[in-house]
């Protein structure tokens, strides 16, 4: 399974993206299962309750969603401070989603990769 970062999600919704058009292919072709977690769910619908329409709400809302558990809370709170200690300073939601990643076997695609290679068990799409 995939999970589909926030930055991926935005230029997939923009229909004059062709990041987002590509991006949507490589998904397609992939063949695999995608998933949201519940901190990219709460991102992008802060910025489509702001800015957008009905419409891309309820297709967000379609999606699975991954939710954060405790143990993921655990995990990303020493992959943020095993970071930092390397001078790697990274979004506290991408050291989040990446603990939820990794707990369950899980690909980010993300655009953002660097805010992600940091963490070394990490699969990125």
């Amino acid at each position: 399974m995939i999970l589909i970062d926030t930055d991926v999600l935005i230029e997939i919704l923009d229909e004059n993206s062709k990041k987002g058009d590509a991006a949507l292919k490589k998904i397609e072709d992939a063949g695999e299962d995608i998933a949201l977690t519940s901190l990219n769910l709460h991102e992008i619908l802060f910025g489509l309750y702001k800015y957008a329409s009905n419409s891309k709400i309820e297709k967000i809302l379609m999606f699975d969603v991954t939710d954060f558990t405790r143990s993921d809370a655990v995990l990303s709170a020493k992959l943020e401070v095993k970071a930092e200690k390397k001078g790697d300073k990274v979004p506290r939601f991408d050291a989040m989603i990446a603990a939820i990643a990794i707990n369950r076997g899980l690909k980010v695609f993300t655009f953002n990769r660097k805010h992600f290679e940091v963490f070394e068990d990490i699969v990125l799409f």
